[in-house]
């Protein structure tokens, strides 16, 4: 069971992101403000759960929670600013789109840049440790996902309906017989023909 807090007295949001690994596509993020008596025993990481499940866990988030919001950067901000400060970007627009201020914030992974003077703990997994991450998780992967099928009716030679612009073998033959498309991020290795160095 996934601990509901880090902080009881005080109002946490959970926050996560999706879609950092891919060659094409915007990332997103959620945040989530889950009331303190929230419980559900199948929420967990979204990795760790079904297509179906994350959809229907997403109806619950949606319902239930005291607030959420979704950020998302572009691909032409993550070629300006790198995929790293594009996630924390989409956090941040995230908690910005909260209609409830938080006094806490819960960031899965171990970086994070400060925001609005607001006390945060980074925690590495922690979509698999805490409700409001995993449920920030949910939101961030259901409604990327919902994206990444709408511009796949775009170019559907791609095969984003099933790849979600992740850097399959699919994809990246589509990309060296088709070419690129606004979606696809300029500064990633899309061909897979060098070694991909990233900002960490």
């Amino acid at each position: 069971m996934l601990r509901p807090y880090l902080n009881p007295d005080l109002i946490e949001a959970g926050c996560d992101e999706a879609g950092r690994g891919c060659l094409a596509g915007a990332v997103y993020a959620a945040a989530v403000i889950l009331p303190q008596n929230f419980r559900n025993e199948l929420l967990n990481d979204s990795k760790q759960l079904s297509k179906r499940q994350r959809y229907a866990l997403r109806e619950v988030i949606v319902r239930e929670a005291v607030a959420w919001a979704i950020g998302i950067v572009s691909p032409v901000e993550i070629d300006q600013i790198n995929i790293l400060n594009a996630s924390i970007l989409a956090m941040h627009r995230a908690i910005d789109g909260l209609s409830v201020r938080p006094q806490h914030l819960l960031i899965d992974g171990n970086r994070f840049k400060e925001y609005r003077n607001l006390p945060h703990t980074t925690i590495i997994k922690g979509d698999g440790k805490y409700l409001s991450i995993a449920a920030a998780s949910i939101l961030a992967k259901t409604y990327r996902d919902d994206y990444m099928n709408r511009i796949h009716e775009e170019y559907p030679s791609y095969g984003w309906d099933r790849n979600k612009g992740y850097p399959t073998k699919e994809h990246r033959s589509a990309i060296a017989t088709h070419g690129i498309t606004p979606y696809h991020r300029l500064t990633f290795n899309l061909l897979g023909d060098r070694q991909l160095r990233l900002d960490f």
